[in-house]
């Protein structure tokens, strides 16, 4: 699956999750709305989960594109870009500045989550071993991962959900 950033570079260079990808030519990176190509946009603000559905949805081929930016400065109009917009379900962060702490993933964490719910896990492990912390992401979510990867649809993955929430 193509992978595409849109990219702030607002963060710290050698922190940033998505430029270790694009030297890897695990991603590519783009600073415009315009040039970022279509696809399924992983957007927290989104009505819909992402779900194993949504590789119908995706043009071919099909495509992942996030948004990489400062957690201060993501708002909703930031995310301007083509595409059916979805949100990624419960998910704990193994990164190590936001270890632990549900929803605040780097840019890799939720490709890997991404890629993992729709079904394409080994891509995921892929882009992940290239962080010393990245085998620990899927550890860490490796049971809600599968249960979202066996749903039909974005309900019954906000079902899957409102477990783990309830759980909290």
């Amino acid at each position: 699956m193509e992978l595409h950033v849109r990219y702030e570079g607002d963060d710290d260079p050698d922190k940033c999750t998505a430029r270790k990808l694009a030297r890897f030519d695990l991603a590519a990176l783009h600073r415009s709305a315009r040039e970022t190509p279509p696809g399924v946009v992983l957007n927290p603000h989104a009505e819909h989960a992402l779900s194993p559905a949504d590789r119908d949805a995706n043009a071919k081929p099909e495509r992942l594109v996030a948004l990489d930016c400062s957690w201060e400065t993501a708002e909703d109009e930031q995310f301007s870009l083509d595409g059916p917009h979805r949100a990624l379900p419960f998910l704990v962060a193994a990164n190590p500045v936001n270890y632990g702490t549900p929803f605040q993933l780097t840019t890799v964490e939720a490709l890997a989550g991404a890629l993992c719910i729709l079904g394409e896990r080994p891509q995921a492990e892929t882009l992940l071993s290239k962080f010393r912390w990245g085998h620990t992401f899927l550890e860490l979510n490796d049971e809600p991962l599968r249960r979202y990867a066996d749903c039909a649809d974005s309900s019954g993955v906000v079902a899957v959900q409102e477990e783990y929430l309830a759980a909290e």
